[in-house]
């Protein structure tokens, strides 16, 4: 296998030993990686979205959403029945 790197487009000029890619899948995989590497907005973007889910997920979860079941319930079993009730109960009786 003798595959040279160019430094210009990114790509090997053989690819010899690489398992075979279809075309659509290596044009998407190539786009997105040319995209990201030339990025410079999209990084500080990027870093945004991350601590958006991170705030998201993590800090707003612990302050609006306790957890009902491990304050209510004592065993898993108590837990478990609690869940089928609420699940399994007609639209009439809620």
């Amino acid at each position: 296998m003798s595959s040279i790197y160019n430094k210009v487009t990114g790509l090997f000029l053989s690819d010899e030993g690489n398992p075979p890619m279809t075309a659509l899948a290596k044009q998407l995989y190539l786009f997105y990686r040319d995209g990201f590497r030339t990025m410079v907005v999209g990084r500080t973007l990027w870093k945004i979205i991350a601590i958006k889910l991170f705030i998201i997920f993590a800090v707003l979860k612990l302050f609006f959403f306790p957890n009902y079941l491990d304050n209510n319930f004592n065993t898993e079993h108590d837990r478990a029945g609690h869940v089928l009730e609420n699940l399994t109960r007609s639209q009439s009786t809620r």
